[in-house]
């Protein structure tokens, strides 16, 4: 019987796509889900997860060619990028450095003045969820990092593959 093993670069192009988008998927139900609504810098963090998730495609749709290799290691940076934004946003809410004094707001209503003037103020140096003392932040920076880290290993594993 003949398994079907993934190459390292399936996984890599894999793994570009489906991090990115779980951990979007993720703070999406945790904003509208159970009302965790993000602050600044939760938003900083979401977009070179959204870019990620794009140049993943891209890569997808053009696998085995340095293009797509080429996607696909700009779609890891782009997780490292958020990863480390998730860093600096842990750092302030344990209170390691000031973080922006900007804060947000998610929707201005019938009312946009009233709505601003009665919008809750979203801190970024307050923890809107923790498990075990980490917050979203800090669970981003440590699958983001990580993530990338694999993505761009199992790159160069192909690249080895192709040395041969």
């Amino acid at each position: 019987m003949a398994t079907s093993a993934k190459s390292p670069a399936q996984a890599a192009y894999l793994l570009a796509f489906v991090v990115p988008s779980a951990l979007i998927a993720a703070v999406y139900i945790a904003q509208y889900g159970f009302g965790l609504a993000p602050c600044e810098m939760c938003w900083w963090q979401r977009y070179p997860h959204f870019a990620a998730i794009a140049l993943a495609l891209g890569g997808l749709a053009t696998p085995g060619t340095r293009l797509g290799a080429a996607l696909v290691a700009l779609a890891a940076l782009a997780i490292g990028v958020s990863g480390a934004i998730g860093a600096f946003h842990a750092g302030v809410e344990y209170g390691w450095w000031q973080g922006p004094t900007a804060c947000s707001s998610t929707s201005l209503g019938d009312d946009p003045l009233a709505s601003i003037m009665n919008a809750p103020l979203i801190r970024c140096d307050t923890p809107a969820w923790t498990l075990f003392g980490v917050s979203l932040a800090g669970f981003n920076f440590l699958i983001s990092v990580s993530s990338a880290v694999l993505v761009l290993v199992l790159l160069g594993r192909r690249g080895k593959e192709l040395g041969r």
